[in-house]
């Protein structure tokens, strides 16, 4: 389990994470997300020692990464800047990796088999394709066999194919009881295969909510009259929201009785339909990041 509590990291007098706290327990996939700038790399750096938080804790398993044994075989992690020797082969960047955190390197060919390498060991990672290179990355990470990942945009340089099977991935990774965290720009993507998600802006919290929750029966609706419309909503005890663009979302109607409210209410419908989860979660990201502003 992740824990992250009243997390501030500041850079002078600039806060880059504003007491964020949230979790990410075992046997979820949690979707870590955030418009550019709005602290998600200084968290995950927080999180893996890579930087001292200024205040709160980022905790793995209850401890800081700095008081874990062996950390490898605790948590695996990929992220964007992760450096690879150009002259290595696939194969020789992984043994460095096992002698030096003591793991057995008996794992790496089994390893390489399953992250779709196998072909390409005996190649200098210097000759990889930016998709190769991340596969060696969760390669890499899964080498102490840990039960928590944190990965920073693992479908990055990856094909289409490439994007289902890392998503198979994280599946069952989460139903083998692990804790995996991961962050993405891919918002239809990640609604596909998160359980839930924690949105940061600005460096701090703005939501925290399971995925079932977004992809409730949901409607949304565009009306030439807003006011109206909220107004005959209210009055059939309707639960709505206002989203970016004059959308109304509502929960728990179909599309049926939404139109049928929009008539008695004498608007006009310009827009009526549900929404999938890749599109409830993009409507919430721009609401609460302001995204729709940008």
């Amino acid at each position: 389990m992740i824990e992250v509590r009243a997390l501030t990291k500041a850079f002078g007098a600039q806060r880059a994470v504003d007491e964020l706290s949230f979790t990410a327990p075992a046997g979820k996939v949690t979707g870590f997300l955030g418009p550019n700038g709005a602290g998600k790399t200084t968290t995950f750096r927080c999180l893996l020692g890579l930087a001292e938080p200024t205040s709160g804790d980022a905790l793995i398993g209850g401890r800081p990464y700095g008081d874990l044994v062996s950390p490898r075989r605790h948590v695996g992690a990929v992220l964007e800047s992760m450096g690879f020797h150009p002259a290595r082969t696939g194969r020789d960047h992984l043994r460095v990796i096992a002698r030096a955190a003591g793991l057995d390197a008996a794992g790496i060919d089994p390893l390489l088999e399953v992250v779709g390498l196998r072909t390409a060991v005996d190649r200098r990672v210097g000759a990889y394709s930016l998709g190769m290179r991340q596969r060696l990355g969760i390669a890499a990470a899964m080498l102490g066999d840990p039960q928590v990942l944190v990965l920073d945009e693992p479908a990055n340089g990856l094909d289409p194919g490439g994007v289902s099977w890392i998503r198979r991935l994280l599946r069952l990774w989460a139903d083998e009881g692990r804790t995996v965290v991961v962050s993405s720009h891919l918002l239809a993507e990640v609604a596909q295969v998160v359980d839930r998600v924690v949105i940061i802006n600005e460096g701090m919290l703005v939501a925290e909510t399971d995925i079932a929750a977004l992809t409730a029966d949901r409607v949304t609706v565009r009306v030439d009259r807003a006011d109206l419309m909220q107004s005959a909503l209210r009055a059939e005890g309707a639960d709505f929201e206002m989203l970016a663009g004059g959308v109304i979302s509502i929960e728990g109607r179909t599309t049926a009785d939404i139109g049928g409210i929009a008539a008695r209410a004498g608007v006009t419908v310009t827009e009526l339909g549900q929404m999938s989860a890749g599109q409830t979660l993009e409507a919430m990201f721009l609401a609460v990041t302001g995204g729709d502003r940008r």
